[in-house]
């Protein structure tokens, strides 16, 4: 599909421009050249908070009964999961056990607990949903999730340097990061990564390769360390002590259920996740190009560094709609359920302004991604840069006449 893409008059040539190179909208669209005005990306920000202050205001009991639903769902499959171990090795039983109960960790996960805790439903003021009091089913422990995930990678979002989402401390994800033969790894360290996503997730608030580094010391995370403990050491009890025992001499057979399961928790959220950060064509960025940024700039780097994965009602509520990225790194304490109606308004916008929307079906940004991060774990000079669109920024108001 080819895009149709505005034609814009060149920055003034007194104006202070930030080249932005970045991202298709449809993959086998031609290479663009975007440049906006200060005037025009702020006309974007207004835009988005408009569709923003809409929704909001009419936010009440269908976004509440929406997550009780979800809940309800996701204790069904719980106690139906745990249920299904008593009945030992029987390979229909365990096979419906794991299933249960994957889904209800990824339930868990990804509709309520990231949501939640994004702060969605403190509209709400219940306290057991409040994203400052909420707990999950994960070894990370929330609080710690809050600061690496809500402040640091939703403000800094996909700025080298700032952003630690970008690699996780041990990937390559951008062209821009400096190659060094321990990235030959690249593929390796990413399915590494993926099998053991929840405690990937709890370690990434420590900084490690800062630590190895030399650059934070023992004080620094001490109490980072004292809190991921206390959180894995009742993670671990439960799923491989205290309902295994519970079965009894099924201990053995209910162990691998609940470590299968949480496999499968690992392997799903890390491929919604990547896929929704990192497929071909999502865009990082310099801390000079994102200096003093205003409103509607915070807003197209949102939507540059982002990416969506097609699919059906229940593919979205299974990803805890993290199927619509760029719906939510524009609007993170929107409840998510609200996403795939707002989207459709997020894609008119993008296109009345020119500028992409990177969507695609699952086996496509899975792939893409897998791509990239393969081609990554070499020097740049070996490999060709598949980005295609340059947007030109404006990046002050220009002067009065």
């Amino acid at each position: 599909m080819t895009i149709t893409t505005r034609t814009y008059l060149p920055a003034p040539a007194d104006a202070t421009t930030t080249p932005l190179t970045g991202l298709l909208v449809e993959h086998d669209a031609d290479p663009k050249h975007i440049t906006l005005s200060y005037e025009q990306v702020e006309a974007l920000g207004r835009d988005l908070d408009a569709l923003r202050a809409r929704v909001v205001a009419d936010l009440g009991q269908q976004d509440r009964d929406y997550l009780y639903s979800i809940i309800r769902a996701q204790r069904g499959f719980e106690i139906a999961g745990r249920g299904l171990m008593y009945l030992g090795f029987f390979p229909p039983a365990w096979l419906a056990a794991v299933g249960a109960l994957s889904v209800s960790k990824i339930l868990d996960n990804m509709e309520i607990g990231h949501n939640v805790m994004h702060g969605q439903y403190d509209w709400m003021r219940e306290d057991t949903y409040n994203s400052r009091q909420f707990e999950w089913d994960n070894v990370c422990p929330a609080d710690q999730w809050r600061h690496s995930h809500n402040y640091m990678h939703h403000t800094f979002t996909n700025i080298l340097g700032e952003d630690r989402d970008i690699g996780y401390g041990i990937l390559r994800m951008a062209r821009d990061q400096k190659w060094n033969p321990y990235y030959l790894g690249n593929l390796a360290y990413a399915t590494g990564l993926m099998l053991v996503f929840e405690w990937g997730v709890m370690l990434h608030d420590l900084e490690t390769e800062n630590i190895i580094a030399g650059k934070r010391k023992w004080h620094d995370v001490k109490g980072l360390v004292k809190g991921m403990w206390r959180k894995a050491r009742r993670q671990v009890l439960k799923d491989y002590v205290v309902f295994p025992a519970l079965t009894g001499p099924l201990f053995v057979p209910t162990l691998l259920g609940n470590a299968t399961a949480n496999l499968i928790r690992n392997v799903w959220a890390y491929s919604i996740i990547f896929c929704g950060h990192f497929p071909s064509g999502a865009q990082t960025f310099t801390p000079e190009e994102c200096a003093d940024e205003t409103r509607g700039q915070w807003y197209l780097r949102q939507m540059l560094g982002s990416a969506n994965i097609t699919g059906g009602r229940l593919f979205h509520i299974m990803s805890g709609n993290l199927s619509h990225q760029i719906e939510h790194h524009l609007f993170p304490d929107i409840p998510a359920g609200r996403y795939p109606e707002m989207a459709g308004e997020v894609r008119e916008i993008c296109a009345r302004y020119g500028l992409p929307y990177n969507t695609g079906s699952l086996s496509h940004q899975l792939g893409s991604t897998w791509k990239k991060i393969a081609k990554l774990s070499l020097p740049n000079f070996m490999t060709r840069d598949d980005n295609d669109l340059v947007v030109t920024v404006e990046r002050r108001k220009p002067a009065a006449a």
